[in-house]
C-alpha cells in the first residue's frame, strides 16, 4: 500500500521539488542561474532513482550510445542557450513581451495562470512540430535520431538532431511572441519543458492515474517510442497531453506494459557525427545499410 502510494507521488514530488526553487529564482531576477542549478540537481537525482526504482531492468544496461547522447545534449542545449542570450543581447526579447507582456496578454492574472496559458499556447506549436516530424518523411529523418535509441533513460532526453530542435523552436516560440507573453512566462515555459523532458524519459517505476490526462507522463511517452506505429504515432505532447486529446492522438493501454524493445525500423549510425550527417543522406545510407546486411547474410 505504502509502496503504491509512493509510486503515485514520486513524479509530482520530483517536478515540484525542481519548480519551487526555479520559481524563487525567476521571481528574484535570477531565473537562468536557478534553472541551471535545478537542472543538474534533477539529473543527479534521476540517475540515482533509475538505479533504485527502475521501470525496465534491461534499460539499465549500456546501449553504447552514452557519448552520442551526451554530445547531442551538450551541442543542442548550448546552442539554444547561446541563441537565447544573443536574442537578449540584441534586444529582441524586450521587443516581444518585455517584463509585463504586450497586446492582450493578461498580465493582471496570477503568475500561475499566466504560465498555464503560456504552456497551452506553446504546446499547440510543439504538438504539430512533433506530429509533422512523424508524418512527413523529410522531417522524420532528423527526428529518427531521437527514436533510434534502444532504451529510455533521463540521459537521452537531449538526444535530438539540432535541425529537429530548431524546428520545434520555430513552431512554438513565435506563438508565445505573438501572444505577447512576458519574459518570466517564457522562462517558466523553458524550465518546465526541460524538467518534464527529463522525467518523460526517466526509467523510474512510477504510477500516474489521472495525471495521464493532463501531462505527457513517462507512461504515455513509452508508448510513443513503440516500434508499432499504431502506438508510436501517438502522444505527441511535450508537456501537456491536451492537444492529443483534442486531435485524437492520445493513446494509453492500461491492460499491458509498453514494449521494452524500442527503436526504429531503419539503420542509424552509432557515432554522433554520423547521426548529424545521416539525415542529409538518408536514402543513400539506408540503401548502403541494406546492401551491407545482405552481403553479411550471404557470408
Amino acid at each position: 500500500m505504502l509502496r503504491t502510494l509512493f509510486e503515485y507521488l514520486l513524479w509530482p514530488l520530483i517536478l515540484t521539488a525542481a519548480l519551487i526553487p526555479t520559481g524563487i529564482g525567476i521571481a528574484s531576477g535570477h531565473g537562468p542561474l536557478a534553472f541551471n542549478i535545478c537542472y543538474f540537481s534533477l539529473a543527479a537525482l534521476l540517475y540515482v532513482l533509475e538505479r533504485v526504482f527502475p521501470h525496465e531492468e534491461s534499460w539499465l544496461h549500456s546501449d553504447g550510445q552514452e557519448i552520442p547522447d551526451f554530445a547531442h545534449t551538450a551541442f543542442t542545449k548550448s546552442f539554444v542557450q547561446l541563441l537565447v542570450v544573443s536574442m537578449t543581447w540584441l534586444g529582441l526579447a524586450s521587443v516581444v513581451g518585455g517584463d509585463q507582456g504586450t497586446g492582450y496578454w493578461p498580465n493582471h492574472w496570477p503568475m500561475f495562470f499566466q504560465v498555464v496559458l503560456g504552456l497551452v499556447i506553446a504546446e499547440f506549436g510543439l504538438y504539430w512540430a512533433h506530429r509533422i516530424a512523424h508524418e512527413w518523411m523529410p522531417l522524420w529523418w532528423f527526428h529518427a535520431v531521437h527514436h533510434s535509441s534502444r532504451k529510455l533513460w533521463f540521459f537521452n532526453t537531449g538526444r535530438f538532431h539540432i535541425i529537429d530542435t530548431l524546428k520545434s523552436m520555430i513552431f512554438s516560440a513565435p506563438l508565445l511572441a505573438l501572444a505577447g507573453a512576458p519574459k518570466d512566462v517564457v522562462l517558466w515555459f523553458g524550465a518546465i519543458t526541460a524538467y518534464i523532458g527529463f522525467l518523460t524519459h526517466a526509467n523510474i517505476r512510477m504510477r500516474f492515474g489521472w495525471l495521464n490526462y493532463i501531462f505527457n507522463t513517462p507512461a504515455l511517452h513509452r508508448w510513443h517510442h513503440s516500434m508499432d506505429l499504431r502506438e508510436g504515432n501517438k502522444n505527441y505532447g511535450e508537456n501537456l497531453i491536451l492537444w492529443d486529446l483534442i486531435f485524437g492522438t492520445f493513446y494509453d493501454d492500461v491492460n499491458r506494459r509498453p514494449p521494452a524493445e524500442i527503436g526504429i525500423n531503419a539503420a542509424m549510425p552509432k557515432s554522433f557525427w554520423g547521426q548529424i550527417v545521416e539525415p542529409f543522406r538518408w536514402n543513400k545510407f539506408q540503401a548502403d545499410a541494406k546492401e551491407g546486411k545482405a552481403k553479411h547474410e550471404l557470408l
